[in-house]
């Protein structure tokens, strides 16, 4: 087979897109042929070798893929072949495994997909899993009336405008190209903010009436996390989930004298899916709920682009310069 192997960490050069041998399932597992692997930042982290949890090399990268069955191991069960599967690593040991042609895994990394689910869509769950959290659990089940998103033109920020579409919220979205609001907006979003040109806190103000947002969802970090906090609305809740800026300093405290600040009584949750590395129930939750909405249409991931599995190189290249708007997929 086919596959991208890992051997040392460093740039895009160093992902090698080789032949291996198939895996043959052993007992209890399911040998699975990819037909669309999805394409995710940790994926860049674990190249470059700074990500907490990085498999030990040689490796095969890749946290997602959906296939089909194709073999079963002795004694495994609840799966036939030909049946469409999403092939999740976060199931795994180690949170690798799926850029490749073929991967044989045991059946918990496996979540059944109705026959007639698009197995393109179905490869871009990863994101809807983190979005699905970041909304119902890390808001305690009360997410609100209004949703402000950072880098929602992403595979996670696209999929969080979706989601909380669905869950009945006023999505806003940052981005930071007018090429990308414009996307956004044809995508679903009911505002979309150019952060690089527009005054976002003007704007959250004119959206909201002057009352601010009830959520916001933090990729960045930093000093985004300290404005944003200042557009929160009373009571309002700001999940810092990305660490692309600097560590948080003070500005914190001074973001809390702008907007409604202390008397405005806001919260901030820090948020990671490795809360959940020995709660599988939480992503079996979260998967559950995304396959049944992938399976009545109302998950339709915004794609950006389809890369031959042979031009890893460059996807990861394109996450890196911010081209993507949207989910990237691989096709072995």
């Amino acid at each position: 087979m086919k596959a991208i192997l890992l051997t040392r960490t460093g740039d895009p050069s160093v992902l090698d897109y080789v032949d291996m041998p198939t895996p043959r399932p052993q007992a209890g597992e399911v040998l699975v042929k990819a037909d669309t692997i999805g394409v995710s930042r940790p994926e860049l982290l674990v190249r470059a070798g700074t990500y907490k949890w990085m498999p030990p090399l040689p490796t095969i990268p890749g946290i997602e893929m959906a296939g089909t069955v194709t073999e079963l191991g002795a004694g495994a069960t609840g799966f036939q072949p030909g049946q469409k599967v999403y092939v999740s690593a976060r199931e795994l040991p180690q949170r690798a495994g799926c850029y490749a042609e073929y991967i044989a895994v045991p059946g918990r990394a496996l979540r059944l997909l109705p026959p007639h689910v698009d197995l393109e869509a179905a490869a871009c769950l990863s994101n809807y899993q983190v979005a699905y959290h970041l909304l119902h659990t890390a808001t305690r089940g009360v997410p609100g009336k209004t949703a402000l998103i950072d880098v929602a033109s992403g595979g996670l920020g696209s999929a969080a405008i979706q989601l909380a579409k669905l869950a009945g919220m006023t999505a806003i979205g940052l981005v930071g190209s007018d090429e990308k609001a414009r996307a956004l907006k044809a995508y679903g979003a009911d505002h979309a903010i150019n952060h690089r040109t527009e005054d976002v806190a003007a704007r959250v103000a004119a959206i909201t009436g002057g009352a601010g947002v009830d959520l916001v969802l933090n990729a960045a970090g930093g000093e985004s996390l300290n404005r944003q906090v200042a557009m929160l609305a009373p009571f309002g809740l700001a999940v810092s989930y990305g660490k692309l800026q600097a560590p948080l300093e003070d500005g914190l405290l001074a973001a809390l004298d702008r907007g409604p600040g202390y008397l405005g009584s806001p919260a901030i949750r820090f948020f990671t899916m490795h809360t959940f590395d020995d709660k599988p129930e939480y992503r079996a939750e979260s998967m559950t709920y995304l396959i049944e909405h992938l399976a009545k249409g109302d998950i339709r991931p915004l794609i950006h682009a389809r890369l031959p599995l042979q031009d890893t190189r460059r996807a990861h290249e394109m996450l890196e310069a911010r081209e993507v708007i949207g989910k990237l997929l691989l096709k072995p």
